[in-house]
């Protein structure tokens, strides 16, 4: 969606680029046919350049993998999401509506268009169709086709209507028309098009006007029919109709002198603009990491192999880092649901990974913009046991985690604004949020309270869970300056984690700053942490 909202930009610059340098460069001046491609190029060009963006790659080195304590993967700050209108949705709906409604009225002059010409008698001269109607509306050709009602003209002007609409049908005037017309039902919203659209229209009457006079020995009585023509007000507007209310300028452009060649250089202002929005809008500088695949890590419990994934990871990439997962660890991984976006760049995927006959996981990462980098987290224990996870250094978009025995999701993580949802079977429901306060001035306060869930699986397919409370990257069993209120009644005794683990947790509530002191007092001043039970 925004990649469509930046091409409506861009397109909309350049077609205000060559309007402009039109109405102030070539507007006053007789290069009538110069103009006309001009107009043209500057819409063509306004549609495709866009589209052409030169891609400058600059391979940096990957960021270096420390020693991380991966026991608990799946920790992330939370607070409550507030309801937000979906503009893009809102936008895009109205755009669609406009378009409509002016596709609606393109149809409608068509089937006017048709209902003129339809039973008329056509004469054949040449290259041209002429098609003689009893309907009161002013001449008009659409392609080789040129309609008039002779009964309203004397010769000499009929003959000055139809060297004119000749000039329009011979070159193929009604395309420029039907060019123009299209860009107004695309870029409806943007003012200048239509002013686009008129400069093209009156240009081509210039073009007629001037050809026409060329041809008619009485250039007067030409002006005079002009004149005439302007008290047929009825048109059709996908044709090019001889009337144009801006009669005047018509007039004083035929009468005009010819144009000094030396001021056509004024076609050729836009050159060295279109370079300079080349340059700052067409180039882009993408960082891709040099290749790396998977790094063992060594730690305390046994080793580690990471398998880092960002979003200009190639498909081609992640097949071969399932490719390692099975040689190394005998890991079935399938990578799905692949998704990027107008830049290549990856914004969802999922990995369905199963280790012999154990239980398979699933990990999604989803969202609506380029994916943060991640890892695929295989531990090996020393006893041979393997944990396998999912982390991410700052936004996950969805995470689950799905097995026959146990489902856990935790859905739409981003950064500190979110709402965090685990459900642990069909018939119990635990959801973990938070209370934040980001301004005090109690240095004494924790600001990074984690609230996560880890899920070992052992050798034996043994599945086991627990809960884990961390502030500012320590365990609370290792700091436990925190208040606890187990089901409204203080805890004291809370030496380990395992003493958590215990407990049948129904929902878990961390307070910090004034909101856990407005409610506990002094006693709450180092952080709060609220467990309700099932019991």
């Amino acid at each position: 969606m925004e990649a469509l909202f930046i091409y409506i930009a861009k397109s909309a610059g350049l077609v205000a680029l060559f309007y402009f340098s039109y109405y102030f460069l070539l507007r006053k001046e007789t290069f009538f046919n110069s103009n006309r491609w001009f107009l043209l190029a500057g819409l063509i060009t306004s549609a495709i350049l866009p589209f052409v963006v030169y891609t400058k790659v600059i391979w940096v080195n990957p960021t270096p993998l420390s020693n991380i304590n991966y026991a608990s993967l799946y920790s992330t700050q939370v607070e409550r999401n507030a309801f937000e209108i979906d503009w893009n949705l809102t936008l895009i709906t109205i755009y669609s509506l406009g378009v409509l409604a002016l596709l609606i009225k393109f149809a409608f002059d068509f089937y006017s268009l048709n209902l003129v010409l339809k039973g008329k008698q056509i004469k054949q001269q040449a290259d041209f169709k002429f098609v003689d109607i009893n309907e009161n509306i002013a001449p008009f050709s659409y392609f080789e086709y040129i309609v008039y009602n002779s009964s309203m003209y004397t010769a000499s002007e009929l003959e000055s209507i139809i060297e004119h609409e000749k000039v329009h049908s011979d070159q193929n005037h009604t395309i420029d028309v039907l060019i123009s017309r299209a860009f107004c039902i695309l870029f409806w919203f943007n003012p200048i098009i239509w002013f686009y659209k008129k400069a093209i229209t009156q240009n081509l009457e210039f073009i007629a006007d001037k050809e026409a006079a060329q041809k008619i020995s009485d250039k007067k009585a030409y002006q005079y029919t002009l004149l005439k023509i302007t008290t047929h007000e009825s048109c059709l507007s996908i044709t090019n109709h001889f009337y144009q209310s801006l009669i005047k300028k018509r007039i004083v452009m035929l009468n005009k002198n010819q144009s000094k060649k030396r001021n056509s250089w004024k076609h050729y202002v836009v050159i060295p603009a279109l370079a300079v929005f080349a340059i700052l809008f067409q180039v882009e500088v993408i960082a891709k990491e040099k290749r790396q695949i998977a790094k063992e890590v060594k730690n305390e419990h046994g080793s580690v192999d990471v398998y880092k994934i960002s979003k200009t990871t190639t498909d081609q990439q992640l097949k071969e880092m399932a490719e390692k997962m099975k040689l190394n660890h005998n890991v079935d991984a399938k990578i799905s649901d692949v998704e990027r976006n107008s830049d290549n760049e990856l914004i969802a995927i999922r990995f369905d990974l199963k280790k012999g006959s154990e239980q398979s996981q699933s990990y999604r990462v989803k969202g609506s913009k380029a994916i943060k980098d991640c890892e695929i987290v295989i531990e090996t224990e020393k006893d041979g046991s393997k944990k396998i996870g999912l982390k991410t250094d700052d936004q996950i978009g969805e995470v689950k985690i799905i097995d026959k025995e146990r489902k856990v999701e935790v859905k739409n993580i981003q950064n500190s604004k979110t709402n965090c949802d685990v459900k642990t079977n069909d018939n119990t429901h635990t959801s973990i949020s938070t209370s934040t306060s980001t301004n005090t001035s109690d240095a004494n306060v924790n600001t990074n309270v984690k609230v996560g869930f880890n899920r070992n699986v052992n050798s034996d397919n043994k599945i086991n869970n627990s809960v884990s409370i961390t502030t500012n990257g320590q365990n609370v069993s290792n700091h436990l300056a925190q208040l606890v209120i187990v089901d409204g009644e203080i805890v004291t005794n809370v030496s380990s984690t395992n003493d958590l683990d215990k407990l049948n947790i129904k929902t878990i509530n961390v307070l910090k700053g004034t909101h856990a002191t407005d409610k506990y007092g002094d006693e709450g001043k180092n952080g709060v942490i609220e467990i309700e039970t099932n019991e």
